[in-house]
């Protein structure tokens, strides 16, 4: 994470819902990042590992990252856009919603995630339910390749008030 993002107290994210958070630093999606990819899923798809094929009998011109590969780049363009949330001691990926892929991104091309804040509520205290939009835009294109609804649960220690007595 850049040190020239500045942490958000996470009592002060329901001030921010529908302000876009952060931005990442652009990433190439080369060819052997796709062919490391589908060596981890066994995802083979020619359209994915097969340049020659692809520009013969693809409508993209080429091979083209799996939808999964840019989303599950999300989670350290993540790390890399999102100011660090104060206070919290934990924060874990709780799930998605509303995933859709848009537009494919092309081998060569460069993509970057923005993140808008959705949601933030206190669950119980210690614990907040955060809700990021994220859309990974794809350089030079007008189509994002793809949004999702990024769910965190954030772990916050307990302030003097928040300790059930008994």
């Amino acid at each position: 994470m850049s040190a020239a993002l500045q942490a958000i107290p996470v009592g002060e994210l329901a001030a921010r819902v529908g302000q876009r958070v952060g931005s990442s630093p652009w990433v190439l999606i080369d060819q052997d990042r796709i062919n490391r990819f589908a060596d981890v899923t066994g995802d083979h798809q020619f359209i994915h590992v097969d340049p020659e094929r692809a520009a013969r009998e693809a409508p993209f011109g080429g091979t083209v990252a799996h939808g999964y590969l840019t989303l599950s780049l999300l989670a350290g363009l993540f790390q890399q856009a999102v100011p660090p949330l104060e206070g919290a001691s934990m924060m874990v990926n709780y799930g998605l919603n509303a995933v859709r892929f848009l537009a494919p991104v092309r081998t060569g091309r460069r993509i970057r995630a923005h993140f808008t804040l959705k949601q933030a509520s206190q669950r119980q205290p210690g614990q907040w339910l955060i809700v990021f939009v994220a859309s990974m835009e794809i350089e030079g294109e007008e189509r994002p390749a793809l949004t999702a609804e990024n769910v965190l649960l954030v772990m916050v220690p307990p302030g003097p008030g928040d300790v059930p007595e008994g």
